[in-house]
């Protein structure tokens, strides 16, 4: 249960961070310039808690916990990195197909960044539960 916990608000921190970056710094430039009108004048704080909360549990509990079972931080990453770009493209992919005015390239940045950002959090949470609770020496 510690892992658990330590693995989730870890991945949360580092998810959250980066995001926020990535949000700020590609949210006018990238997003509002391809997407206009769709985009609400206002951030919704409740749907992207859910999402945020629903997806760290899943990196953890599909990626991080497996890797520190296995003692291989080169699973958070690759698996983390697959679970973003499935994730990101299935959102992605199913706008492009069912939405009027949906850019490929809203696609390309997305699927490419969920991939990137997977991989980081779940790789560093990872590295922050063994600093923290070292594996016992067989």
């Amino acid at each position: 249960m510690k892992s658990f916990a330590l693995s989730y608000i870890s991945t949360a921190i580092v998810m959250l961070g980066l995001d926020s970056v990535w949000l700020s710094l590609t949210g006018t430039p990238l997003y509002r310039a391809r997407l206009g009108e769709l985009m609400l004048p206002q951030f919704v704080v409740a749907p992207a808690l859910c999402f945020y909360a629903l997806y760290v549990f899943g990196l953890v509990v599909l990626i991080v916990l497996p890797a520190l079972a296995l003692g291989r931080w080169q699973d958070a990453t690759w698996r983390g990195g697959l679970l973003g770009c499935v994730a990101y493209a299935t959102y992605d992919l199913t706008n492009e197909a069912t939405l009027r005015g949906w850019s490929p390239v809203i696609t390309l940045a997305d699927i490419a960044w969920g991939t990137t950002l997977s991989a980081i959090a779940a790789t560093a949470a990872y590295a922050i539960v063994r600093t923290v609770q070292p594996r016992p020496q067989q």
